[in-house]
């Protein structure tokens, strides 16, 4: 446990901070149950894999390669699919949506985990900033190609998180969407997340009441390879405090965890997470024209590719 752990209970839920993704799955049956979900290879995806399959699930892992994917599901001790997923190339997602509807009947659970985060230079590809592409459209992509296979009750997940704070006034700057105009990594990274908070509260509200579930969650601070675009003396400044301060995996992949499987979170439909709690995001986030708004682009723009 982290000291910074040390002074953080449980909240509503039974759960908290320092809660892992084997003690919030502890007593789950998921056997019948199918989740898909992306970065399988490393950090919270290949935790959460593992502890969903450890509860009998069958488990569908995305990541860049077929050598990534094939390696992180060979070591799960359960049914494990490994399919091909690069975000950043909108036909590659599509390839992974058909792959996925081809070996499963339903989905349980969409856990939209991978991403990449504080590029410190600028990156484009298809006319977007890299980030804005990989983690938020590759995403939607994924994720509209694969709700018809949703279950009746399926839960689709999107790892925003806090770094939402950091995008700029009015959330997602459409004028500069490839980074043209100027361009700051956390910024950047940040816009990317409000967009995934957006993307989950705009699925909701498509959802309805139809049993469907989306969610967006904050799953802390932790040191995994995510920062390894950071400069060399924020990571060696990670290393050093992490024990202090940061999350473990096993307490990062907590959230998402819950998310997709426990029967308590699914009355939280909508919300966005942290800690296994609902949390408060920032305020314009909260925004359904907002949310439509991005919607509406993300369609229109994937539509023309």
């Amino acid at each position: 446990m982290s000291l910074y752990g040390l002074f953080k209970g449980a909240g509503p839920s039974g759960f908290g901070y320092n809660s892992t993704a084997a003690e919030v799955a502890a007593g789950l049956d998921l056997t019948d149950k199918t989740y898909v979900i992306t970065g399988c290879n490393s950090g919270l995806g290949a935790e959460t894999m593992r502890v969903l399959a450890d509860r009998g699930a069958t488990v569908v892992g995305a990541a860049r390669t077929e050598t990534k994917a094939r390696r992180a599901t060979d070591e799960v001790d359960g049914d494990a699919i490994p399919v091909v997923c690069e975000l950043s190339e909108p036909d590659s997602v599509r390839r992974c949506v058909e792959s996925v509807a081809d070996s499963v009947d339903a989905i349980d659970g969409l856990i939209c985990n991978a991403g990449i985060m504080a590029l410190p230079e600028l990156n484009t590809k298809h006319g977007l900033e890299l980030q804005f592409l990989t983690n938020h459209v590759g995403h939607f992509i994924l994720t509209r190609g694969l709700i018809d296979s949703l279950a009746d009750d399926g839960r689709v997940v999107i790892l925003s998180s806090r770094a939402h704070e950091q995008a700029p006034k009015g959330g997602i700057n459409y004028d500069n969407l490839d980074g043209s105009q100027g361009y700051d990594p956390l910024e950047f990274y940040g816009q990317s997340k409000f967009a995934n908070l957006l993307c989950a509260k705009e699925l909701q509200r498509r959802f309805g009441s139809d049993g469907r579930k989306a969610f967006a969650l904050h799953p802390g601070v932790i040191d995994t390879n995510l920062a390894r675009h950071m400069n060399a003396g924020i990571q060696v400044a990670l290393k050093v405090v992490g024990p202090l301060f940061l999350k473990s995996i096993p307490q990062g992949a907590a959230t998402e965890t819950w998310a997709a499987a426990h029967p308590d979170a699914a009355r939280h439909a909508g919300e966005y997470l942290a800690d296994c709690n609902v949390a408060e995001p920032r305020e314009d986030a909260e925004d359904p024209e907002s949310a439509q708004r991005l919607w509406e682009w993300s369609e229109s723009w994937v539509d023309g590719r």
